[in-house]
């Protein structure tokens, strides 16, 4: 189970390289009305094909083909590809930060008319994806957090920080994700240490980080590509510290795992998804029904239960109680990723990464 709960993040997020999964629809029933969503293949495309398409088409008639993307930025490929031909492989998608600024850039988004997103009260700011000009590209999906996490055994007492990592007693002991672009760990540096993610702003101030990073270097144990491998060291205490996803440690505690997940005072971070709109699809009218429909607290609660993911709305609009908020979210102000950066500098982050954190 955890394993599986985790492939929506390498998806997602990180757009780790993996086996491209064929866009195979799942036609639920034949009705007059159809929409063809876009949602991540495996455990998450199953978990929606069961708790929510299914109440969607009960609750409006439009009959749901769900169809599982493949990893990284291939979907974006493939729709922007199919868009100058005038197909759509899928009329609304779950898509990545990075990737709906980069489906930005060439307009490949239908704009979204928040008028007839009647839920969109709910939401959260930071969930609403615009273009430069104001149109919204996309709507807040889904989001899920990573967190500090620790074994209990090695540690009795919860770190209140991610200071933790660079703590010289912390010496060999962390796993952190390998990757600049799903770490976050630039982002996780200049809100420790630097007064917030706007320390970002300049590749002066993206060095500097860089320079407070490369300081964690002797505490790392493992650079990880493949969570389970980083999963299986916390629960043996064999590397007791690092980051992970706050959902999957939660469940893995909920077995009797002597781990722990903690939202340290400087936030966790918050990774989300957008709804997407392609600008070849020919139902717009539907896809607006759908995005409604899927930003309502009750559905978002509804994800949280069934999927694990953090909601989009606000937790007052929700019926979650605290046990199950918790278990997906925290009130704590997170930490949002950069994305515009890996979108504008991907390449030369890429290159500082390589040469002063994982070389």
């Amino acid at each position: 189970m955890n394993i599986n709960s985790i492939k929506r993040r390498t998806l997602l997020g990180a757009g780790l390289a993996g086996a491209s999964m064929l866009a195979m629809p799942a036609v639920l029933r034949a009705q007059d009305r159809s929409l063809k969503v876009g949602v991540y293949g495996g455990y998450f495309k199953d978990s929606f094909d069961k708790n929510i398409f299914p109440e969607f088409t009960k609750a409006t008639g439009i009959a749901v083909e769900s169809v599982a993307e493949p990893t990284g930025e291939a979907w974006l490929v493939q729709l922007e590809q199919a868009a100058r031909a005038g197909q759509a492989p899928a009329d609304v998608s779950m898509m990545s930060q990075v990737a709906m600024l980069k489906g930005q850039a060439t307009e490949l988004w239908t704009p979204i008319d928040m008028a007839k997103i009647k839920n969109a009260s709910n939401l959260l700011d930071r969930f609403v994806n615009k273009y430069p000009d104001g149109r919204v590209a996309g709507v807040g999906a889904v989001s899920w957090y990573i967190t500090l996490v620790t074994n209990t055994n090695v540690y009795k007492e919860a770190p209140t920080s991610w200071a933790a990592f660079w703590d010289p007693a912390n010496a060999d002991k962390l796993g952190l994700l390998a990757l600049v672009s799903n770490s976050f760990l630039l982002e996780v540096t200049a809100k420790t240490f630097m007064g917030g993610t706007n320390a970002l702003d300049t590749e002066e101030g993206i060095l500097k980080t860089f320079e407070k990073l490369a300081e964690v270097k002797p505490n790392v144990r493992l650079w990880y590509r493949d969570e389970a491998q980083f999963e299986q060291a916390l629960k043996s205490g064999e590397i007791p510290m690092g980051q992970y996803y706050h959902d999957v440690t939660g469940l893995a505690a909920a077995d009797g795992h002597p781990v722990r997940s903690t939202f340290p005072k400087e936030g966790g971070i918050q990774d989300s998804g957008c709804w997407a709109l392609s600008r070849a699809s020919q139902k717009a009218e539907e896809a607006h029904i759908f995005i409604d429909y899927m930003c309502q607290p009750s559905i978002q609660a509804t994800l949280s239960r069934k999927v694990g993911t953090s909601p989009t709305v606000k937790r007052e609009s929700t019926d979650l109680t605290d046990k199950e908020f918790s278990a997906v979210s925290s009130d704590i102000e997170p930490i949002i990723p950069r994305y515009d950066l890996y979108q504008t500098k991907s390449d030369w982050l890429n290159q500082k990464w390589t040469e002063l954190i994982v070389g």
